[in-house]
This record gives C-alpha cells, sequence and structure tokens, in this order.
C-alpha cells in the first residue's frame, strides 16, 4: 500500500519579518493544500529551509503540521542529514510527533560510498517503524544512489519503501522501476518529469509547483493513473513555462516569492539564500498571471 499516490507539496516554511517560524501561515497554507487537492504534506524538505533550521524548530514544523493536518492526508517528515546520528535523532523524534512516514535525503558533502549509503539508510531505518523513502538529489547533494543500491535497502529493510528520484536521469529511472518491480514505490522529485516518471510505474511526485498550484500537480498525476495519459501529458507540458519559472533560481528563493505574490506571507528565505533578481521577480509574476494564479493588474 502506498505512502500516497498523486501530488505531495514539498512546503514551503514561512518566516515572520523577524525571521521565526510562522506557524499560523503555515497552518493557512496547509488548508489551502488540502482544499485544493494535495494528496501528501512533505514537511521540512529542501522546500522548507530544513537545512537551516534549529532542532527545535524542526521538532516543532512537524509536530505543528502533523496536528493541524489532522489526518486529512498523510505528512511526511523530511529527516535527512549528512551525519547518521542527527538523522536517526530527527526521525525518531518525527515518528513521537506522529508523523506517518520519512523522507531522508542522500548525506550531502561526505559523498559516500553505496556501501555508505547502505549502511547509513539501515541504521536510518531500523531506528524508527515508520515507512521511509530515500530522496536521491545528487545535484545538490553530490551523491547518486544508484538502482541497485536502492534495490537492495527495499529488499532488506522492511520499512524502506519507495524512493523520491530527482536524479534528472530518465534511464537510471527505467532502471530502478525495472529492478524494484512492485516493491519500490517511486516519486518524481521534479516538476518537469512527472508524466515521465508516472509512465514508467511512477505513484506521483513530491512536488514544489504544488505549493502555487497543487490541483495542477495533483491532476497531472491523477489523470495519468486513471488512464487518461494524453491529458495528463497535456497539462505537463502546458505546466513547464511555470515550472521553469519556480527554478529560474536555486529552490526556494523564487517559489517563496510566488507564494507571497499570491497573498500568503511566506516571508523571506533564510541566508545563506538570497532575495531574487528583479529580472527574475518579473519572470515569476508573468508565468503566475498566465497560469491564472494572479489577477492582472
Amino acid at each position: 500500500m502506498s505512502i500516497f499516490e498523486g501530488a505531495a507539496v514539498a512546503i514551503a516554511t514561512p518566516f515572520t519579518e523577524d525571521d521565526r517560524v510562522n506557524f499560523d501561515e503555515l497552518g493557512r497554507m496547509i488548508d489551502y493544500q488540502i482544499e485544493n487537492g494535495t494528496d501528501a504534506i512533505v514537511i521540512c524538505g529542501t522546500t522548507g529551509e530544513s537545512s537551516t533550521l534549529s532542532y527545535e524548530e524542526h521538532d516543532a514544523c512537524i509536530r505543528y503540521a502533523v496536528h493541524h493536518t489532522a489526518g486529512r492526508v498523510p505528512v511526511i517528515a523530511g529527516t535527512g542529514s549528512n551525519s547518521t546520528a542527527e538523522a536517526i535523532r530527527l526521525s525518531t523524534h518525527a515518528e513521537a510527533n506522529g508523523a506517518d512516514a520519512l523522507l531522508l535525503v542522500t548525506p550531502y558533502y561526505n559523498k559516500a560510498t553505496q556501501s555508505g549509503l547502505i549502511q547509513h539508510y539501515t541504521k536510518i531505518a531500523q531506528s524508527v517503524s515508520i515507512p521511509v523513502i530515500l530522496y536521491n538529489v545528487p545535484s545538490r547533494t553530490g551523491v547518486n544512489i544508484l538502482p541497485e543500491t536502492a534495490v537492495t535497502l527495499v529488499q532488506n529493510v522492511k520499512n524502506i519503501v519507495g524512493v523520491k528520484e530527482a536524479s534528472g536521469n530518465i534511464d537510471q529511472v527505467a532502471k530502478l522501476a525495472a529492478l524494484g518491480g512492485d516493491e519500490l514505490e517511486i516519486y518524481s522529485g521534479n516538476d518537469t518529469e512527472i508524466t515521465p516518471i508516472c509512465s514508467l510505474g511512477g505513484r506521483g511526485v513530491i512536488s514544489v509547483l504544488s505549493n502555487v498550484a497543487p490541483k495542477l500537480a495533483h491532476d497531472i498525476v491523477r489523470n495519468y493513473l486513471d488512464g487518461n495519459a494524453a491529458e495528463s501529458r497535456r497539462l505537463q507540458l502546458a505546466a513547464l513555462p511555470l515550472i521553469h519559472a519556480l527554478f529560474c533560481e536555486v529552490n526556494p528563493i523564487p517559489v517563496k516569492y510566488a507564494l507571497n505574490l499570491m497573498g500568503f506571507n511566506a516571508g523571506k528565505t533564510r541566508l545563506p539564500l538570497s532575495e531574487m533578481s528583479d529580472a527574475h521577480k518579473e519572470l515569476v509574476r508573468n508565468e503566475m498571471k498566465k497560469a491564472g494564479l494572479l489577477k492582472e493588474e
């Protein structure tokens, strides 16, 4: 049984003007997501600026998301780290706070071997009883989970159930699907590849796009899974300009700007992520208008 099928939002973490987590606004954002078809909430992921959240903030965000979501959709907590001990600490606290599953990014900077990845993920997964999704994003971490490694983990660690694939390598995803079969749940980690990865047996997407267009991301997946591949493809292709705009600078700089344009109080990104350039602000604004997410001025 999948943790979810469809589109999970990698939800941004809103901050106040004095750079604290804005929990009231986080609740408003969660409600907006669920009301518009989001199938799961991923809290404290890359888009949630997990790398600049303190332990206390990390725990509090997960606890709040679980409480506010109140079982309406699954809550998946980002608890990865480049320290195995730190990831275990984050993961056990997330489980204690009621998370339905975990998302574990590959250990960044260390550049672990495939053997090291197997040992790292095994120790973390064995510290909890809830399901685990591996997160493969080599462009940000410097390490790639090979298909054979992912399948070894899924076959040998009972609560490792899937992979969020953001390598951008469709050949690798195809090999992962071929080796993993029905045992392995694959989710797209790139909004530009939702339909292609669903065509290889993917269950959906963990999405940045969903922050601003939750129904669109949900519908791309749902149409494919319901047998309407042509409509899924149409929606995927139509969404590309907006998706590219949301990645014109490093995530989550553009999407937080877009959320603010929509009337959410998402605040700024924390340093070292800086404010977006004026030219990119104009690009994001224009694509948001074209997508019908902003009123014409």
